[in-house]
């Protein structure tokens, strides 16, 4: 009982947090605006979207469970989202305080099913790392499943104790909130938001499931089975279920330990060539890759000295956020390079389409326009004459198109997202490793290799439009005859839907304007007559709400 009256209160305060915020914004983005008062909103946005962040990020702190990881996952949203709210949230980090170990203890043994001293010769009572949904700990496997596993030392992740319960509650809110922001029109002709939460959802539901990430973690080990640059970490498959994974204990030195690394005798910059060249082989040749490589999650792994120098491999860990490229997204990068190569606004704009990232209802002529100066003025620079360009003109320039971009409804779908979010990593990381590394040097040779692809494939293209014009020429004459069949009967319907959706528009238009003179003249009146009659005065105020909830909500009938 006591847990579900938690449940209930973290529910229900969620979900007073977003109501009020959301009254904030109906206040100034859909009241204000109609009433002659958009300079006052448009001054305050930026101030109000800080609150905004600012108090999220307390609540989250507070409340820990999905709310933190929503908060990083917002960061990253930076076509949905304003920069006012993204920078206050991208250095919101998932540490809390340890749950209690006999808590953890008791879980694991749970969940395992034997008693852990049993399995483990050896756990160590402080966590290595705490965060909103689980714990690590280091440990000894027990002799006997040492000798199955090849290993002694282990790490072993276990969930905090009630989390499947809290994140329950947390999705169930936000999928209340979802629902409310898409019925405001200012919010969902940019995003669409219950898409957006089914996102997350699918993502920290598959975080909580430590079976999948130990097949992730097993996945990738295969792909890189035998390349000497890389090594992952085994699964102990018999210690670990849904709440409990135990892996081989991997760590050695932290990738952005530069110093430890000299002293190994390991050439940063030969670090950062191998970690692109291994990210982007996970990309472009595996189609699927680790979408979160941060300094956390990669070590430098010392080996045997060799005739080169110091051999050495490089160990991913946490597989709990892998990203695939589907042949969808292998499809429209190919045709954004093709685009971005031929320097056509046009063609960027279709392969945006393609690849999800614009909704279908996105106005994307000036979206064009403006990839267009941007070839116009950039385009075929080296990256040597981009840097020798004054700063002042990149800014001028992002002014001039900054309404365009914020204005576009972007929504990229998850697979693009983690890949966007795992080649920024990696150029950061390399840049840490060797501030004279260029991103684009790196994926130049795949690029390539798409395009060459693409032209191996016109040959099949023209085959297939061949079949299908071979294929309409046969079927034409029946449907002559079936279209003149029906003239003749007389049972052609003529329909303008453009021209009945304005009539429609204007009509609604007039509606709304009328009901909004009523409200302005009963509120008013009411106003006025209060101090001689206040019955009368505080009626008719309450009467203006009627015409205004017409002029607010009065939405466009459905087709």
């Amino acid at each position: 009982m006591p847990d579900a009256l938690h449940d209930r209160a973290r529910y229900r305060r969620i979900l007073r947090f977003a109501a009020r915020h959301l009254l904030v914004i109906w206040w100034y983005e859909l009241f204000m605006p109609r009433f002659g008062m958009r300079g006052i909103a448009d001054r305050t946005r930026e101030a109000r979207m800080q609150s905004f962040a600012r108090r999220f990020r307390v609540l989250a702190v507070e409340l820990g469970g999905l709310m933190i990881k929503l908060g990083q996952f917002l960061s990253t949203r930076l076509d949905v989202l304003p920069p006012e709210i993204t920078r206050e949230l991208e250095d919101l980090q998932d540490e809390v305080p340890p749950a209690p170990f006999d808590a953890i203890h008791d879980l694991a043994e749970e969940d395992l099913g034997v008693p852990l001293d049993q399995v483990f010769a050896r756990i160590d009572r402080e966590p290595i790392a705490s965060a909103s949904l689980g714990q690590v700990y280091r440990a000894t496997l027990a002799p006997q499943d040492d000798a199955l596993a090849g290993f002694a030392d282990v790490v072993i992740k276990v969930q905090r104790p009630g989390i499947a319960s809290i994140v329950e509650v947390d999705l169930a809110a936000l999928r209340r909130v979802a629902f409310w922001l898409s019925r405001m029109r200012v919010v969902s002709q940019r995003v669409d938001m219950p898409a957006l939460v089914e996102e997350f959802a699918r993502a920290s539901l598959e975080e909580v499931d430590y079976l999948h990430e130990a097949q992730n973690a097993e996945r990738f080990a295969g792909i890189f089975e035998g390349d000497e640059r890389v090594r992952a970490p085994k699964v102990v498959w018999e210690r670990t279920t849904r709440r409990v994974l135990t892996l081989e204990d991997v760590t050695a030195i932290k990738i952005t330990d530069l110093d430890s690394v000299r002293e190994a005798g390991i050439d940063p910059r030969g670090v950062a060539k191998v970690f692109a060249a291994v990210m982007f082989d996970q990309v472009f040749e595996h189609g699927f890759f680790h979408a979160d490589p941060h300094p956390g999650n990669l070590f430098v792994t010392p080996g045997a000295e060799g005739p080169g120098g110091r051999e050495w491999r490089l160990t991913f860990v946490d597989f709990g956020m892998m990203g695939e490229v589907p042949d969808s997204l292998r499809d429209a990068l190919r045709a954004l390079f093709l685009a971005s190569a031929s320097r056509n606004g046009r063609g960027m704009v279709e392969a945006m389409h393609q690849a999800g990232v614009l909704l279908p209802n996105a106005d994307t002529r000036e979206l064009e326009r403006a990839l267009t100066a941007v070839f116009a003025r950039f385009g075929g620079m080296g990256v040597a004459e981009l840097r020798s360009i004054d700063p002042r003109e990149f800014r001028r320039f992002a002014l001039e198109f900054s309404d365009v971009m914020l204005t576009m409804p972007f929504q990229m779908p998850e697979s693009f997202l983690l890949l966007i979010r795992a080649v920024s990593l990696t150029s950061g990381m390399c840049s840490s490793l060797d501030p004279q590394y260029n991103v684009w040097d790196s994926v130049e040779p795949y690029a390539n290799k798409l395009v060459r692809e693409t032209a191996t494939n016109v040959v099949g293209d023209v085959a297939r439009q061949a079949v299908d014009a071979a294929g309409l020429l046969w079927r034409m004459p029946q449907r002559l005859d079936s279209v003149l069949a029906t003239v003749e009967s007389g049972k052609v319907a003529v329909t303008v839907p453009h021209m009945e959706d304005a009539i429609d528009r204007a009509e609604r238009s007039v509606r709304r304007l009328i009901s909004a003179l009523i409200f302005c003249a009963l509120l008013v009146s009411g106003a006025r007559m209060r101090a001689d009659d206040p019955g009368l005065g505080t009626f008719l105020m309450l009467a203006s709400v009627v015409p205004l909830v017409h002029v607010v909500f009065g939405r466009r009938r459905p087709r």
